[in-house]
């Protein structure tokens, strides 16, 4: 026999060995794209049971124009209309006092770990600590800024005070999306930056956070999301007003979580409406702000030239 006849049946055997594993690897990939989209179908249903739930019971109240200019004041459970311009005031001002002490911190503290703390002790010392306040539930936030604040120092119950709990809550979660983002970036930028004689501080500056700013931008959206919704601390140091009020410093002052606790104990039709409608509007307000988030990280993102 010829050595090409002597070959065919050893070729022909690993011919059908290696199709019958290339069918097998397709058929294990096809599973496994039919169950990760079952179980995007499913993680799908309750989101959509609780959209649908809170719109259905409260656009129409959104639909009024005077939902966005009036606030409760004068508005008892018995009666219709009213609206939630109070409460979204309060939110708003809350959120950006909160993110305005935690975005600064978080984004320095994260900088700090990546780029000048390393391996050192007090790197491990901050990463253990934010690890630990990741996991602080939001009452016991309240109740130290309570403690400090209020039995302390003697200040008023203000919706400051909140926010200073808030910022327990929020700087953990800037803190290590943007310690990720930072050590994405490669590090190629950095030493070639530094080959050019540009000092560290400048680098970070000016090639590091420009790079991972979209990043960034995504953990403070994740941040204010993780406090747009928290309860506890307004319950604790936020007493709620059916007045408007745009002094964080002095007197109460509403947000739409209160205003959701506030009228879910009422019975009375008028209330219960205003109740979905005020969650519908925080849910749109989260919305709106992850939207504007990803526009800015758009725009402002590094791109190849």
């Amino acid at each position: 026999m010829s050595e090409s006849s002597l070959a065919t049946p050893g070729t022909s055997f690993d011919a059908d060995l290696t199709g019958g594993r290339s069918k097998a690897r397709g058929a294990k990939n096809i599973l496994a794209a039919v169950l990760v989209s079952a179980c995007f179908a499913i993680a799908l249903i309750p989101l959509a049971w609780i959209l649908w739930t809170v719109a259905s019971k409260g656009l129409h109240l959104l639909l009024d124009i005077n939902w966005w200019q009036q606030s409760q004041r004068g508005i008892t459970s018995r009666t219709d209309g009213g609206g939630a311009y109070h409460a979204l005031v309060g939110s708003l001002i809350t959120a950006l006092a909160c993110a305005a002490i935690s975005v600064p911190i978080g984004v320095l503290g994260a900088v700090y770990l990546v780029e000048y703390g390393r391996k050192g002790r007090l790197a491990r010392a901050v990463s253990f600590m934010v690890d630990i306040m990741t996991g602080i539930p939001s009452i016991v936030a309240a109740l130290f800024v309570y403690a400090l604040w209020v039995t302390i120092f003697g200040f008023e119950r203000v919706a400051f005070a909140v926010s200073l709990s808030l910022v327990l809550l929020m700087v953990p979660a800037v803190l290590r999306v943007t310690e990720e983002v930072l050590r994405l970036v490669p590090n190629e930028l950095r030493e070639a930056s530094y080959a050019l004689g540009v000092p560290r501080w400048k680098t970070i500056l000016k090639i590091v956070i420009p790079t991972a700013f979209s990043g960034i931008v995504t953990g403070v959206m994740l941040g204010l999301a993780r406090i747009m919704g928290e309860t506890a601390p307004l319950l604790i140091l936020g007493p709620y007003t059916k007045s408007i009020n745009f002094n964080p410093f002095s007197g109460n002052m509403a947000a739409l979580p209160t205003m959701i606790n506030q009228d879910r104990t009422e019975s009375l039709q008028p209330a219960v409406d205003r109740t979905w409608a005020a969650a519908l509007t925080l849910v749109l307000l989260v919305l709106l702000l992850n939207i504007v988030a990803r526009a800015i990280a758009r725009f402002s993102a590094v791109r190849d030239r």
